[in-house]
């Protein structure tokens, strides 16, 4: 949420946000719904002083003995507490609907944020690693996990119906240990604390994170409850602190968690969605910084850093791209991209997004700090970041990995997880060996 004083008093930046991001959002009627209640307030407040200067002429006037002047008075005060009582009515409903269509304007993007429209305009930062060159035409995951019989598209469709997989073997196994590598490097090596979450939270936490009201088409829910389907960590490990005034010292504070994420895709059918890379529910570690604000690009730097070791761990050639204004997410000012090649999809599939949201999540949830003690409280800032997610990674590790023979090599970090077993293999030929 974009604080209400610089909306008032520099309503030019907040237009000319809303331009680069290529959006619109109701900021006319956010200015005038604030002036008629900054002077409904002015009306208010001179009401009450007339009224608390005439009891205090009331008071004289009884004691002088002049009760027919004091009680034409006191008639004419209870008028003016009905219309005091009127105003206030009309406050409140300007407050709330105000509130409102606060929730539906977007972050403004940082300075260093290109101006851009689409992904076209995106901004590559750097790359890592050479795509492998194969003596042999590398195969698309899904037509490698058909080989490899790990996953089943078809009796998930006939379960859940479109966009839905299911893992079985070696398959599931291999994401298992994918999830629990990089749980233990965020936790061990870069200093998180893990924490694991409900799937369910109330509405109040995507208002938080900025996924209500604005993205509510796009999201599972109970309609019976207020209870929503995440559809990403982020949001629970942003709301841990709503409404909470965290002490001097305690910051900054480092969040992952595992969780299924569940999101409404509505992407056009076709090669583009083939296998795992587009589905309504697939698996994510995600990272949460909170910050104090002077810090938070610092740190937004080595977020990015944190999610990148994990693809070199993993020996995944990648590409950082500084995403343009017209790309940036609802609640985020600047976010990096990270896209890895997948060489049997022949495409970059982009597997994390790091972001720094700034005070923007936290004045929706209402998370503050105290610089020093005594010292008056301040916004945090957020900052999140997938670290990392599935199921794109598990694509491209099994398109990277592939052997002529229809085998994948698992990658070192990954094989303690494995019980040290070194390839996926197809069951044809695991019964050779046998």
């Amino acid at each position: 949420m974009l604080n209400m004083r610089l909306l008032r008093e520099h309503p030019e930046v907040v237009r000319e946000a809303l331009a680069k991001r290529h959006e619109t959002a109701p900021l006319d009627e956010i200015l005038a719904l604030d002036a008629e209640r900054r002077q409904l307030l002015v009306e208010k407040e001179a009401l009450q002083a007339r009224r608390n200067q005439v009891s205090r002429e009331i008071g004289r006037l009884l004691q002088q003995g002049q009760t027919a002047e004091a009680e034409r008075l006191k008639a004419e005060m209870r008028a003016v507490g009905d219309h005091i009582r009127e105003l206030e009515e009309k406050v409140r409903a300007l407050e709330a609907r105000l509130a409102d269509l606060l929730l539906y304007l977007p972050n403004i993007p940082h300075p260093s944020v290109p101006v851009g429209q689409d992904e076209r305009d995106n901004v590559l930062v750097r790359s890592w690693g050479e795509p492998r060159r194969f003596d042999f035409p590398p195969r698309p995951h899904w037509e490698l996990a058909e080989h490899l019989d790990i996953i089943d598209f078809e009796r998930a469709a006939k379960i859940s119906g479109t966009r839905f997989y299911i893992l079985k073997g070696d398959g599931a196994r291999l994401q298992r240990a994918l999830i629990t590598w990089m749980l233990d490097v965020h936790r061990e090596r870069h200093g998180y604390t893990e924490i694991y979450p409900p799937f369910l939270v109330r509405g109040q936490a995507l208002v938080g994170s900025g996924q209500l009201p604005k993205f509510a088409e796009n999201l599972y829910r109970d309609c019976e409850e207020d209870l929503w389907l995440i559809p990403t960590a982020e949001v629970y490990l942003v709301n841990l602190h709503r409404d909470e005034i965290i002490e001097p010292g305690r910051l900054p504070l480092y969040y992952v968690a595992w969780t299924a994420c569940f999101r409404r895709e509505k992407a056009a059918a076709g090669r583009e969605v083939r296998g795992i890379k587009r589905v309504h529910q697939f698996d994510k570690v995600e990272l949460v910084k909170i910050v104090e604000p002077e810090r938070s690009y610092e740190e937004l730097e080595r977020l990015v850093q944190e999610a990148e070791y994990i693809f070199q761990q993993l020996g995944l050639p990648y590409r950082v791209y500084l995403l343009c204004t017209g790309e940036l997410g609802f609640a985020m000012a600047k976010t990096y991209d990270i896209n890895v090649w997948a060489p049997g999809s022949g495409e970059w599939l982009e597997c994390s997004s790091c972001s720094n949201a700034e005070d923007f999540q936290a004045r929706r949830a209402n998370i503050r700090y105290r610089p020093a003690p005594g010292a008056r409280v301040e916004f945090v800032h957020t900052l999140n970041g997938s670290g990392v997610a599935l199921p794109r990674t598990f694509a491209a590790l099994l398109e990277t990995y592939q052997e002529p023979d229809g085998s994948v090599v698992i990658p070192e970090v990954l094989r303690p997880y494995m019980g040290g077993q070194e390839r996926l293999v197809p069951p044809r030929l695991a019964t050779r060996r046998a």
